[in-house]
């Protein structure tokens, strides 16, 4: 009895080494994503807020990985710090209810009128199915898209999908990113955008460029970019709402 508990003991002496050994290996991996995701945010948001919650997404990380999963240990753990930090995020949230309120009103108004219209709608349509004029509309797009992580793969996940990341919700997030049926229907979503959406996209994504830089390609103010960036998250999140988790 003696030898199999000096045994166990020495298991998990030696599990929670290796696990120690992985969190420093693999730290750098939480700044890198922090940093990645502090250029898309606003300018409240501190670096150090970001990787105190990425290291714990990769501690979780660290503990929950299997081979099983599919894929590399760094793909999934970089799906676990970055849903750490958007967690964070989301419970010291700075943005107050309403505007919240009104993302979700923008994409419902979106997804009625794209079916009813056959189409992608129109800026003055959409303003007019919210029962406000263009500039409130316009308005509405640029409190949005400074109260929400403005990424692909936060598509069509709720609220509380993201802010229970660190239970089984993040792994079945973590398969369903993995197929490629959310592929497909994603880049369907984008190739009917609007042009002026998907170079927008085009340039955040492919190129990695901030706004203001975008601005700057596209000849058009950094507020205008985040109105159109917003516009463009709202339309896919409609077209996608069959893949929200939860």
């Amino acid at each position: 009895m003696a030898g199999y508990i000096n045994g166990a003991r020495a298991y998990r002496v030696q599990q929670r080494t290796d696990m120690v050994t992985k969190v420093e290996e693999y730290a750098p991996l939480v700044k890198r994503v922090a940093l990645h995701l502090k250029a898309r945010l606003p300018a409240n948001v501190e670096l150090d807020d970001l990787i105190q919650s990425g290291m714990i997404g990769l501690m979780d990380a660290v503990a929950h990985y299997e081979d099983g999963h599919g894929a590399s240990f760094e793909t999934y753990a970089t799906i676990r710090i970055r849903g750490a930090m958007i967690d964070e995020m989301r419970q010291s949230d700075w943005a107050p209810r309403s505007v919240h309120q009104s993302s979700r009103q923008i994409s419902e108004a979106i997804a009625k009128l794209s079916h009813k219209l056959g189409r992608e709608p129109k800026d003055t349509e959409i303003a007019a199915e919210l029962n406000v004029d263009l500039a409130k509309y316009q308005q509405m797009l640029l409190e949005s898209s400074t109260s929400q992580i403005v990424g692909i793969e936060d598509l069509g996940v709720t609220d509380d999908v993201i802010s229970d990341s660190r239970d089984h919700k993040q792994d079945k997030l973590f398969e369903m990113l993995a197929t490629a049926e959310f592929k497909k229907s994603l880049a369907l979503a984008i190739s009917k955008l609007p042009e002026r959406e998907q170079q927008v996209l085009a340039l955040y994504y492919d190129e990695e460029l901030n706004l203001r830089e975008i601005g700057e390609v596209l000849e058009l103010s950094e507020s205008r970019i985040c109105q159109i960036m917003s516009q463009a998250m709202a339309r896919l999140r409609a077209a996608l709402k069959a893949w929200r988790v939860g």
